[in-house]
């Protein structure tokens, strides 16, 4: 008689920030613009600071060991521990508009945010 061994399927995570097709082609185009982000990810995080105590902060980064990633459309995500706590749900959009455009991040858990829109607090 044989024994098999089944292993079991992979838990899905939800992401902790999801990208809009608009934000990822942006953020693509930027990729390709400047070779010295060649094999880089789109980094999201919170930091102290800001009008509201916290802000938001995006960069082109490395991956670490402790990340969360997320793949939209293309471009690698990712979301350090800290930054994860205060950032599930959230949206990154972008917008090429005159008036109001660039990138925005709506954010499911700020309590409040300041009218830029860059800073908030849980």
């Amino acid at each position: 008689m044989s024994v098999e061994t089944v292993q079991p399927a992979p838990v899905a995570t939800e992401s902790v920030v999801t990208l809009t097709e608009s934000a990822a082609r942006q953020i693509s185009a930027m990729l390709a613009e400047d070779p010295e982000n060649t094999g880089k990810h789109l980094r999201v995080f919170v930091e102290a600071g800001g009008c509201s105590g916290l802000q938001y902060g995006m960069v082109f980064d490395e991956k670490r060991d402790d990340d969360q990633t997320a793949e939209f459309n293309g471009v690698s995500v990712l979301v350090d521990p800290f930054s994860a706590d205060y950032l599930r749900g959230s949206v990154v959009d972008f917008s090429d508009a005159l008036t109001g455009g660039g990138f925005k991040i709506q954010n499911p858990r700020a309590a409040r945010s300041c009218g830029c829109g860059k800073s908030f607090e849980a």
